[in-house]
């Protein structure tokens, strides 16, 4: 199991079952999340599959580089909740353009409860996953 937590001033830390330890930028809600660390390499999506059953109890590594950047909308739930714990990710949108656009990413992780952390190499990350697990 791994740990994500949010820490003060915008600061998260996630630390992988190995020891292995990720600084990053808190977003989304405040807390902690313990899980599973899985990733995903889809490029577009990322509402989809946050809120995809398969995706329950697990942290959430999303590979593409830039997330965010078209928002969150009602319409690109695949059910009415996030089932992920956390989601993972590498640059977060400084904003969201979309004429769908209900809130940006960080707004619907906050709504959700879902914490996350940004600015994670997560190409690297998905490198240890795959070699350790």
């Amino acid at each position: 199991m791994s740990i994500l937590a949010s820490q003060s001033a915008n600061r998260a830390i996630l630390v992988l079952a190995d020891g292995t330890i990720f600084h990053g930028t808190a977003i989304g809600a405040e807390g902690s999340a313990v899980g599973e660390v899985v990733f995903n390499t889809a490029m577009t999506g990322y509402q989809e599959i946050l809120t995809d059953p398969s995706y329950t109890e697990q942290l959430v590594t999303l590979t593409y580089p830039h997330i965010g950047n078209t928002g969150t909308n009602n319409e690109d739930e695949e059910s009415p909740e996030v089932w992920a714990k956390g989601l993972i990710i590498r640059d977060n949108a400084l904003k969201a353009s979309s004429f769908r656009k209900q809130e940006t990413l960080t707004e619907y992780l906050q709504r959700q409860n879902v914490v996350g952390i940004a600015d994670i190499d997560t190409r690297k990350l998905t490198r240890i996953l795959r070699e350790k697990g």
